[in-house]
């Protein structure tokens, strides 16, 4: 349902099906330049899975994914969750277009984080390249 409604709002949804193992997710993720893995959990295995997704995660370089888990959650494990570096936890009850709102807005404010970066770092750059002043004013115009 929540793959439907993310495909419905324009996302380009993998689905790898029930029962996959935390390698298996990761390696999706990986192969696929995932930009989030969503994670629906509903036999009470958060706990021992999650952190094992996140670690694949970093051990690949892929700490920037950004994990998202729905399902049967205790609140009391959403804040353990959310320290281990879950971004976001949709329990149930959750709306769809909330979902994928969120997912909307938490990208497009990364991408522009990013853009905004690479920009600043392309003109530190510029400004470093060269020892002559008058060079430096000629690079950045």
């Amino acid at each position: 349902m929540i793959a439907r409604a993310m495909r419905d709002a324009g996302f380009e949804v993998i689905y790898t099906g029930l029962h996959q193992t935390p390698e298996q997710v990761v390696q999706a993720a990986v192969e696929e330049d995932a930009d989030a893995v969503g994670l629906s959990l509903l036999s009470g295995a958060h706990l021992t899975l999650v952190p094992k997704i996140l670690e694949g995660l970093r051990e690949h370089g892929r700490q920037d994914v950004l994990v998202v888990c729905g399902g049967i959650i205790p609140d009391a494990d959403i804040p353990v969750l959310e320290a281990l570096g879950v971004a976001r936890i949709f329990t149930p009850g959750s709306a769809l277009d909330e979902v994928t709102s969120w997912m909307e807005d938490t990208l497009d404010r990364r991408e522009a984080s990013n853009a905004a970066s690479e920009t600043d770092s392309e003109a530190s750059a510029s400004i470093s390249s060269s020892g002559d002043p008058r060079a430096r004013r000629e690079e950045m115009s």
